[in-house]
């Protein structure tokens, strides 16, 4: 057995229900170390402009409460870079957002934005964050990834999770491309029970962040039990 990829788990939306009614109830704190208990490796929040989910004082608690890696989500503008030089996390992951948007789309444009994102990744790397860029499985946007310094690239399997049948060979193809340029290769978005495998597969994916499926789940099943049967998933897709 091949070492399996890792598995962060997006907390995002224990603090959507959360703030659907105000209060603190439920704590993403609690679910986040309750998914590392159950074997996640690490834990991705993504901290919106609009502060629609995770809000500011979350990521001081959890990062401060939590005994594994933080993977800060983000929009590429000079707020989020400043938010994160004062918190410290293991990696950010600089994705593409828009304000009407109900979820991340799409990938991050790192061709047309590879100007802008420059400097932003500068400050993120001096200040000692591990950064990479969430971007669609495309050969040119990953040659820009790797031009641009960064050393982890995440593929956004949307498309993937739409019609896998039909994508699955576009992700082998840019997790190996990627890893061919140096690159630590990640993957996610629109994960599930039913489709993880084939990706957890790839050889060259090291990491799999998923979170609207796990909580979604946790609400029928349990957030340990979804998130060990993921795990699971996960480790014998390389058995």
């Amino acid at each position: 057995m091949t070492q399996s990829s890792r598995l962060g788990v997006n907390i995002d939306h224990v603090a959507t229900i959360r703030n659907a009614r105000g209060g603190t109830h439920p704590d993403p704190l609690d679910a986040a170390r309750i998914a590392v208990a159950s074997g996640a490796d690490g834990i991705t929040l993504h901290l919106r402009e609009d502060r629609r989910h995770i809000r500011d004082n979350d990521l001081v608690r959890i990062a401060a409460g939590v005994a594994a890696p933080i993977n800060l989500e983000m929009a590429a503008t000079a707020e989020m870079v400043a938010i994160a030089e004062a918190l410290g996390p293991h990696a950010c992951c600089i994705v593409p957002e828009r304000r009407a948007e109900v979820t991340t789309e799409g990938g991050l444009d790192a061709v047309g934005g590879a100007a802008s994102l420059a400097p932003l990744i500068a400050r993120l790397t001096a200040a000692g964050i591990r950064v990479s860029l969430f971007i669609d499985p495309d050969a040119a946007q990953i040659e820009v990834v790797a031009r641009l310094g960064v050393p982890v690239v995440e593929l956004h399997t949307g498309a993937y999770a739409a019609a896998p049948a039909r994508e699955l060979a576009r992700l082998q193809r840019a997790a190996a491309h990627a890893a061919s340029l140096g690159l630590e290769v990640h993957a996610g978005h629109g994960l599930s029970f039913d489709n993880v495998a084939p990706v957890a597969a790839i050889a060259q994916v090291a990491e799999l962040n998923i979170g609207h499926f796990l909580i979604g789940e946790a609400i029928l099943y349990g957030l340990a039990d979804v998130v060990g049967r993921m795990k699971g998933l996960i480790v014998q897709s390389r058995t």
